[in-house]
């Protein structure tokens, strides 16, 4: 089955959920352009969550979904929202859905976890998930070791539920490649990070359009909670502690509120301004339709020319 019929939407375009930024405004935005926008659960309450939700269904009459990362300590209290508000869609993260799937089946919500490794796919196929989102090192935030252009054709070689690319992609090329490797769709966080509907900072979004193919860096890497982001510098204190005895302790104090900072204020040096490598093809801000249509428009040109 083709993703967008899976989901009922227009294009295969999700909008990756990006925590304390993909809000009712960016999420509506994608939807009714005719992707599909995701609303970030991570750091919800539930009552935030109910009205993040509620606002969107006042935003959009298109379908939208919300991301669940799995690791929350109120990640229950956050699915009985989702039951009560009747959300169709749900993408899934830090951990597997197994202990819900039974209860979101019966629900009828289309459940996409998102992996990095073949051994993950292959378990969620079996469990009965009905797409996966498979990332790749290349994206920003929480990531695996494996690049887009190794995981997607060796995890489609082996299941034969829907594939949705993740990781390095933010344009027509980017839609066109991950066909060509397996996937039936894309998933995109940088490139909405610079749009005017999302709500970071200005400071944030300029930042992404900065960036050089060598602006971003990994992070956390010996914590086993590896992150990709803009190099600052709080990732060079980072870099600095990282070997020093206690050096986890004094590095979970410089982070506390880090991407509240970025997202919020704005602070472009000491914030953590998450983000993946394919922020240096991004090179100016616009609107979601725009980023939507300008991929469909060209995507569609580009399949001419190789034809």
């Amino acid at each position: 089955m083709k993703i967008t019929e899976l989901l009922n939407i227009k294009y295969p375009i999700l909008q990756g959920a990006m925590a304390h930024i993909s809000y009712a405004p960016l999420v509506s935005a994608v939807s009714n352009a005719g992707g599909l926008g995701i609303i970030a659960s991570g750091g919800m309450t539930k009552d935030e969550l109910k009205k993040e939700i509620i606002k969107c269904k006042n935003l959009t009459d298109q379908p939208f979904g919300v991301n669940l990362m799995l690791m929350e300590k109120n990640c229950d209290d956050l699915v009985k929202v989702i039951l009560e508000e009747k959300v169709k869609i749900i993408t899934t993260g830090a951990g597997s859905p197994e202990r819900y799937l039974e209860t979101f089946k019966k629900a009828e919500i289309i459940v996409i976890p998102v992996v990095s490794k073949l051994k993950h796919a292959i378990k969620m196929e079996k469990l009965g998930v009905d797409a996966i989102i498979v990332e790749g090192s290349e994206a920003g935030g929480h990531i695996g070791e494996t690049s887009s252009m190794v995981l997607i054709p060796e995890i489609s070689k082996h299941i034969n539920i829907p594939i949705i690319a993740a990781g390095g992609i933010c344009d027509e090329n980017g839609l066109l490649a991950s066909i060509a490797l397996g996937a039936s769709g894309i998933q995109m966080g940088t490139r909405f990070l610079a749009s005017h509907e999302c709500p970071a900072h200005i400071n944030y979004k300029n930042a992404i359009i900065n960036a050089k193919e060598d602006s971003t860096v990994v992070i956390c890497k010996n914590t086993g909670t590896p992150v990709r982001c803009l190099k600052n510098n709080l990732t060079d204190k980072y870099f600095a502690i990282e070997k020093t005895p206690k050096s986890l302790e004094k590095f979970k104090k410089l982070t506390i509120g880090a991407l509240k900072r970025a997202v919020q204020e704005g602070d472009t040096l000491n914030g953590s301004l998450m983000c993946g490598q394919i922020a240096s093809n991004i090179n100016e801000i616009l609107s979601v339709n725009d980023i939507i249509q300008n991929i469909m428009n060209n995507y569609t040109k580009l399949l001419s020319k190789i034809k």
